[in-house]
């Protein structure tokens, strides 16, 4: 039996077979298909564990899918982890060239509604491990640039609100490398951020690693280069028909954290929202 060579192939065998699969490979093969991104950073053996299955249904799914074991079924999820992703001007041909204006705003509402939906799979059991990190720390410094700078700019933002040791890096005319040296150990750094990844982002997780800091990423891929040393993960959808990477998920991730921070923090936060919003509207900030 020719084997799957591509994720996408494969993705199309499993749809293909899964009725007629034994009940143990269809609790396999769904996990594989849900958490791709899982696969090529775990062993076998934690796969099998998040999966509900023995290893052993692994290397027979495998197996039954035409490989000869795990190893060559897991170099699929590898591999499609590198491929390069396409440049904004290619999806953007694309999207000129297949340009329907009858269903262009179903199409694009419905994949940010799925964006929004794929959150809670992907971070209902890493959030509050973030949650507890963030908590934890002496200072919290949030870093998020280019297309990412409206993510970082509101969890900077929402979070001072109830917490004062906030604070940004962002790098303004030259000045990142002497704002890393603000970072100490026992502080955490959030680092966004999502593919094409930005060179000042992956500065930023080497110095927090170098201070002895923890690190929270909110990327797109548990793989990010930004993940692959966080000490947390909450990950992100940026599927999109536009030409650029959809940022909404990103924004609801980062509102959903505040609002799990402020559940933590408890009344101390909301004194200090208080004050925060007496502030603003006694030095004229808002309109009356």
């Amino acid at each position: 039996m020719q084997f799957p060579q591509n994720l996408d192939a494969l993705s199309a065998r499993i749809r293909r077979d899964f009725s007629g699969m034994a009940p143990q490979f269809q609790v396999g093969a769904k996990y594989l298909l849900d958490f791709p991104n899982e696969v090529p950073i775990a062993s076998m053996r934690k796969v099998a564990t998040q999966a509900g299955v023995q290893p052993a249904t692994l290397v027979r799914l495998a197996q039954s899918l035409g490989y000869e074991g795990w190893g060559d079924l897991k170099s699929v999820f590898v591999q499609s982890l590198r491929q390069t992703p396409k440049t904004y001007a290619d999806q953007a041909r694309k999207l000129i060239r297949g340009k329907n204006p009858r269903d262009a705003l179903s199409r694009a509402v419905a994949t940010q509604a799925d964006n929004i939906r794929l959150l809670e799979q992907a971070n209902a059991q890493r959030l509050p491990a973030a949650v507890q990190l963030l908590s934890k720390a002496k200072q919290v410094h949030v870093a998020g640039f280019r297309a990412s700078f409206a993510p970082a700019f509101t969890l900077q933002y929402l979070y001072r609100l109830f917490r004062p040791s906030v604070t940004a890096l962002r790098g303004d005319a030259g000045t990142l490398e002497m704002e890393l040296r603000t970072i100490a150990k026992g502080d955490a750094v959030i680092i966004i951020g999502f593919a094409p990844y930005s060179q000042e982002a992956m500065r930023v997780a080497q110095a927090a690693r170098m201070a002895g800091s923890r690190i929270l990423a909110i990327c797109d891929s548990v793989v990010a280069p930004i993940a692959l040393d966080a000490d947390c993960v909450l990950v992100f959808s940026t599927e999109t028909p536009s030409f650029f990477p959809s940022g909404a998920a990103a924004m609801a991730l980062v509102e959903i954290l505040i609002e799990q921070l402020l559940a933590k923090a408890g009344s101390q936060a909301i004194e200090g929202i208080a004050r925060a919003e007496d502030q603003l509207h006694r030095t004229g900030a808002y309109l009356k």
